[in-house]
């Protein structure tokens, strides 16, 4: 090769510029992934960005948003809340992002005073009508809400709240049950907390115990979810068919409103083998928010199994393993 070509080469690729991606692409990949309602993309490109540019903080307030449409309200306030310290003047939508997650998490009060100091802060910002609507429900709902809960007994039931649910999704039923047993004692009026503490009661040994205490509650409360739910397993577990099936008539007749209970009900037919039942329960279900939830991998796995191909249901299966490390020490769920 001839020095007058070297020359040229070495000019040419002096004039080459190497393509180092800034902070704006990483979030412009994300928000598109976003409205493509690829969450974990859109969170994957999103942390990018933040790292590129950590003193950015609509990065940050934007992966609080796709942890909420992802049903992790905590994990988006824990976000929200960061941002508040730091940058309060300038992205005072927070308060709105928190308000909204809050009620969410059943935390009335909280709720309430966040979007109070949205208003306050922003009476013509752009969560205006929604802040509004929001503090209309609020007010139906705190009607009935018990006074004496204030906002830092709230923060303890939260904290209650994520721990059993935590021991619960990860079948370690003496922890749940133990946590259940001082949140009751706390909170005694709390009725989620009864239902969660029978089934923790069933699945450590004390099954009559259980199952009593949970007809108890269902006798007063026909028209109870959790009970039903709870009922339709103990009974199964027990083999108690008949009296199962009584119930389970009355559950396919009832869509819940609420996501949880909805969830809980597709889980309940496929814990039981209603497999088409649960089949369509998870198809009801927003999509974003059931990743969270260990229950939904292994249930909706477990019915695609039944339903589809086993090749859908490892896939369902090893997608739940990745997010959750701690379902990769379980058996596939159709082999339980």
């Amino acid at each position: 090769m001839t020095k007058t070509n070297n020359d040229q080469i070495n000019k040419h690729t002096k004039a080459v510029i190497p393509f180092i991606p800034e902070a704006d692409f990483y979030f412009s990949k994300g928000v598109d992934a976003f409205y493509k309602r690829k969450f974990d993309l859109a969170l994957k490109w999103m942390k990018k960005a933040a790292e590129a540019d950590p003193n950015e903080a609509l990065y940050p307030a934007q992966m609080s948003i796709v942890h909420t449409e992802m049903g992790a309200y905590h994990l988006a306030n824990q976000i929200l809340t960061t941002l508040l310290e730091n940058h309060s003047e300038d992205y005072p939508d927070c308060y709105y992002l928190i308000a909204n997650n809050c009620a969410h998490l059943g935390l009335l009060k909280d709720a309430q005073k966040y979007a109070s100091i949205y208003l306050d802060k922003q009476p013509d910002g752009d969560f205006k009508s929604e802040a509004e609507q929001l503090l209309t429900l609020l007010e139906l709902s705190l009607a009935d809400y018990d006074d004496e809960i204030d906002i830092l007994q709230e923060d303890e039931l939260m904290i209650y709240q994520e721990t059993a649910f935590y021991h619960l999704q990860r079948k370690e039923w003496e922890s749940a049950r133990a946590i259940l047993t001082e949140m009751i004692g706390r909170f005694p009026s709390h009725i989620i907390a009864q239902h969660q503490y029978h089934y923790a009661l069933f699945f450590t040994g004390e099954r009559k115990k259980a199952i009593e205490l949970e007809e108890a509650i269902f006798r007063q409360q026909l028209d109870s979810t959790q009970s039903m739910t709870n009922l339709i397993v103990f009974y199964y577990e027990e083999g108690k068919i008949d009296q199962m099936e009584i119930i389970l008539k009355q559950l396919e007749n009832i869509y819940p409103i609420h996501f949880d209970q909805s969830l809980r009900a597709a889980a309940t037919f496929a814990h039981v083998n209603y497999f088409d039942q649960a089949y369509q329960r998870f198809n009801l279900l927003p999509k974003a928010k059931l990743k969270a939830n260990l229950d939904y991998f292994r249930y909706y796995a477990k019915t695609i199994h039944a339903l589809k191909s086993e090749y859908q249901a490892e896939k369902i299966w090893a997608e739940g393993c990745k997010l959750h490390p701690d379902l990769a020490s379980e058996s596939v769920p159709w082999l339980d």
